[in-house]
């Protein structure tokens, strides 16, 4: 017998406590491969996401760069200057959770808004500059939130996976065998008793 089932209450209640220990261990694993494969399909969109925002924004940056070198040339360093508006824009991350672990759902943005007394862009380049250098710092806010939710989502995995393993492979296969033992054990006790109850029957014979 193991040591641990030597530990264990001896005959039928250290059974049923080992049955129920087994019971509970192999449920809990089957609810964490349950977690596991929610946190993996999770991490996967988070991340086929974070692809899409990333072409978005490398897009959108390579198109603003290219309205603003002809922006500036028409109006000169000055107009960029004063095209600028003071307000700046607002971002605020909305978080979400799955299975207990907090990540980034999405991105709220609001775009700058000018004041009646603020000049707008003195041409068209600047303009179309303004309007996608906004698109493309809305897709790497985009892209920032899922990278980040698919590293949390992923580091829970991990420490997930780590659980399963160690039930399937160590906890649920010693409670087995304690199990087994602890049988073993019940049903040659029983045999012996058995035995020495025979034995006394005969001996009170006549």
């Amino acid at each position: 017998m193991s040591p641990r089932a030597r530990r264990v209450p001896a005959g039928r209640a250290g059974r049923l406590r080992l049955r129920r220990s087994l019971a509970t261990a192999v449920r809990g694993a089957d609810l964490l491969e349950r977690k596991l494969r929610l946190l993996l399909d999770r991490e996967h969109m988070a991340r086929q996401a974070a692809e899409v925002a990333g072409g978005a924004w490398r897009q959108g940056l390579a198109e603003a760069e290219m309205w603003l070198v002809r922006g500036v040339l028409l109006g000169g360093e000055r107009a960029l200057a004063e095209a600028a508006p003071a307000e700046r824009t607002r971002v605020e991350v909305q978080w979400g959770a799955l299975m207990g672990v907090r990540h980034p759902a999405a991105v709220s943005w609001t775009d700058p808004v000018r004041s009646p007394q603020e000049q707008t862009p003195s041409n068209t380049a600047l303009a179309h500059a303004e309007t996608a250098y906004r698109a493309a710092a809305r897709a790497a806010a985009e892209l920032a939130a899922h990278l980040a939710a698919a590293e949390l989502l992923s580091a829970e995995a991990v420490r997930t996976r780590q659980r399963v393993r160690a039930l399937r492979r160590h906890w649920i296969p010693r409670l087995r065998d304690d199990l087994a033992a602890a049988e073993l054990a019940l049903e040659e006790a029983e045999h012996e008793e058995a035995v020495r109850r025979r034995w006394a029957a005969g001996r009170g014979g006549p």
